[in-house]
């Protein structure tokens, strides 16, 4: 008995000074002790304090307090001692010459255990780089524009509460990550800002994304090769391009896509739905499966429902050679509301690779201008069930949907 009280005693003990440890360990580095002040270039102040919250035991925050504070191009890297939390409560604003940046303006590089929190905004001051951006026209000629946000090989990470605004290019891209939760994000541009996709994920696996707003210039969100086992849901999409898969196809190369899950989303004044988009006349063949679109409300959406593998923005390619990216193991489920396109599903699949193990299932589009929408099937033989507005497979293929 009193052996196992001595016992019991000494774990508790233990228990305490750990705890203890582990509070003494953690502490904040706020970027005001380090020289930071508002209204002024924090760039050195921010660089200082992640290194030391970076290089310290326990779990740190890096805070930015309330007020508005300059930033030109960072990366604040790993491996850090511990888990790492980047807490902005301000407006962090960037320079507004495109020209002092590479691809990023605040990057994040092997972190394991990463926070991006607070509710504070990163504001990309993009509108020089929108007038300068000849990318939609001419991609052969695109320079080098900064994504407001880019995490590259971030593992295990938490983003949430936080505003992205005006990037230059896209928001948030996502580069060899695992493990990623993103939530109640704000990303922010007008409608005419060219490619600033709201959220780009490549090469990563694990990625779940929920009740986030995006209004943008392109896609909401858009999937590149490697995207495996990405979760979307709850998502408010508009104005913008939509929720896309790809483009696939336009290298050499690309790694597989799979498992991929779009529910419970709101699309709203946007260009595009939901689609999957490949190029023509791919250097390599690849391949797009397991991707599932369910319960998705569109309102005064153009093209609600679209696989589009012919994908080429203004002419820009070998539209004459056939997609070599094989998609198979889709579904659209539950997909209502309403479209200005006549063609409010449209399945336009490879002429030298079919789509495969397509299904419908309950769809109600209502088209409002005049006359009777149609589904557009094109090398696929969807399975069709449940309520279809508009019925499946009906009318000729019409013009090409823009890109």
């Amino acid at each position: 008995m009193a052996v196992n009280l001595k016992l019991a005693l000494m774990s508790l003990a233990f228990l305490v000074a750990f705890n203890a440890i582990n509070h003494a360990q953690a502490a904040v580095f706020d970027v005001t002790t380090h020289g930071a002040k508002p209204g002024a270039d924090m760039t050195a102040a921010l660089t200082s304090a992640w290194k030391d919250a970076c290089a310290a035991a326990g779990k740190n925050q890096v805070v930015v307090p309330k007020g508005i504070f300059k930033l030109g191009p960072v990366t604040l890297a790993g491996p850090c001692k511990g888990p790492i939390e980047f807490h902005n409560q301000g407006t962090i604003q960037a320079p507004a010459d495109p020209s002092k940046f590479q691809d990023f303006w605040i990057q994040f590089l092997h972190v394991d255990g990463f926070t991006l929190s607070g509710g504070g905004t990163f504001d990309g001051q993009g509108q020089t780089a929108w007038k300068s951006n000849v990318c939609p026209n001419n991609l052969n000629s695109c320079g080098v524009l900064a994504a407001n946000l880019k995490f590259s090989f971030v593992t295990n990470a938490v983003v949430t509460d936080i505003t992205s605004l005006n990037s230059k290019y896209f928001h948030i891209i996502l580069l060899g990550c695992k493990g990623m939760q993103m939530e109640k994000l704000t990303i922010t541009a007008p409608a005419d800002s060219p490619n600033t996709d709201g959220i780009h994920i490549g090469r990563s696996s694990g990625i779940t994304i929920t009740d986030i707003k995006i209004g943008t210039g392109d896609d909401c969100i858009s999937l590149g090769d490697g995207s495996q086992d990405i979760t979307i849901t709850k998502v408010a999409c508009g104005p913008g391009h939509g929720i896309s898969i790809g483009s696939l196809g336009r290298y050499k190369n690309e790694e597989p896509v799979s498992g991929i899950t779009v529910t419970g989303c709101t699309i709203t004044n946007a260009q595009n739905g939901v689609r999957i988009k490949t190029w023509p006349g791919s250097p390599s063949a690849g391949s797009a499966s397991g991707m599932h679109f369910e319960d998705i409300t569109m309102t005064n959406v153009d093209n609600p429902i679209l696989i589009d593998q012919g994908y080429c923005p203004h002419g820009q390619c070998k539209a004459q050679a056939p997609s070599t990216i094989k998609i198979s193991d889709v579904s659209f489920k539950n997909i209502r509301g309403s479209t200005s396109n006549i063609e409010a599903v449209k399945l336009a699949c490879s002429k030298s690779i079919p789509c495969e193990k397509v299904k419908l299932q309950d769809i109600d589009l209502k088209f409002t201008g005049s006359g009777e929408a149609k589904t557009i099937c094109e090398n696929v033989n969807p399975t069709i069930s449940g309520t279809h507005n508009p019925p499946g497979c009906t009318g000729a293929p019409a013009a090409k949907v823009p890109a």
